[in-house]
């Protein structure tokens, strides 16, 4: 049975099922951005596992994640991203979150689909964290292509873009330094501390503040945002912080009791989510490939 949207629409909806399921039953023309953040194809599964202290000693608790690899990876992606452009508002962008095994496929897939007029940005976001190669150069950043549905007309809050500091603020004169710069398509941003207080312990959870400014600067208030490879659920934490209406959709059960326990105390309708409970205190994560 295909999913249908809450005859109320709350600040949040979570629906639990198939996106494409949940995609081909939404409405047309309806959501204004999408910004999804869907399996990377490594090629190993994507897992945690749970520790915690039993007299003094730290053991496994339990794993948790997900599959994250397709004989036919396009072929997976290519009906949901069909359906994406149809429940697009005319003005609506899209915002395609891959990193470099697959981005070039991606593109050619989504240039089809969009038209090539209507691809606008390669975001690439950059950070430096984790273990360095001793055999080639380090991939320390993922890639995000921005589409919009009509390129001559889509939402761009440019007075909502945060500032940044010059690299070499001698060169351009106390007054531009202290007021500092727009950023450009390469954004430096680091990953989800792990220890930090934004942690979900959620395998590929992104940085808020990657999330934010694609809200802020994508949309207004008031829209409608949709993730349908939710995951941990950060666009519906920065859609409520930043007063947008989000519908996010996955598959995974673990994903559900993540996001559960992550908007506790927040106006959600739960579509399909019966019988998962939120998951339980974040305890100390490994993340297992």
């Amino acid at each position: 049975m295909k999913s249908k949207p809450a005859s109320r629409r709350p600040g949040i909806e979570v629906h639990f099922g198939d996106n494409l399921e949940v995609l081909r039953g939404w409405p047309s023309e309806s959501v204004d951005l999408i910004y999804i953040d869907p399996p990377f194809n490594t090629g190993h599964r994507q897992l945690r596992t749970r520790f915690c202290k039993r007299g003094g000693e730290k053991v496994a608790e339990r794993s948790y994640g997900y599959p994250d690899s397709f004989d036919d990876f396009s072929g997976f992606l290519q009906p949901r991203m069909v359906e994406a452009y149809r429940i697009l508002k005319p003005y609506g962008s899209l915002f395609f979150h891959i990193d470099f095994r697959e981005v070039h496929y991606c593109k050619v897939m989504l240039d089809t689909i969009f038209g090539r007029s209507s691809f606008i940005n390669e975001i690439i976001w950059a950070y430096d964290y984790g273990a360095r190669s001793k055999v080639k150069w380090s991939a320390k950043h993922d890639n995000i292509l921005w589409y919009a549905k009509d390129p001559k007309h889509y939402t761009f809050n440019y007075d909502e873009m945060p500032r940044i500091p010059y690299m070499a603020p001698g060169l351009v004169g106390p007054e531009k330094a202290a007021r500092g710069k727009t950023p450009t398509d390469v954004w430096w941003h680091t990953i989800v501390s792990p220890n930090g207080r934004e942690k979900t312990g959620y395998a590929t959870q992104k940085p808020r503040g990657v999330i934010d400014r694609i809200v802020r600067i994508h949309s207004k208030p008031g829209d409608l945002v949709m993730d349908f490879f939710a995951g941990s659920g950060t666009l519906g934490e920065s859609a409520h912080s930043l007063g947008r209406n989000c519908v996010l959709v996955d598959s995974n059960r673990d994903a559900i009791a993540v996001m559960k326990r992550r908007f506790k105390g927040l106006e959600v309708a739960w579509i399909g989510c019966g019988g998962i409970a939120p998951e339980k205190g974040r305890g100390v994560e490994k993340k297992v490939k």
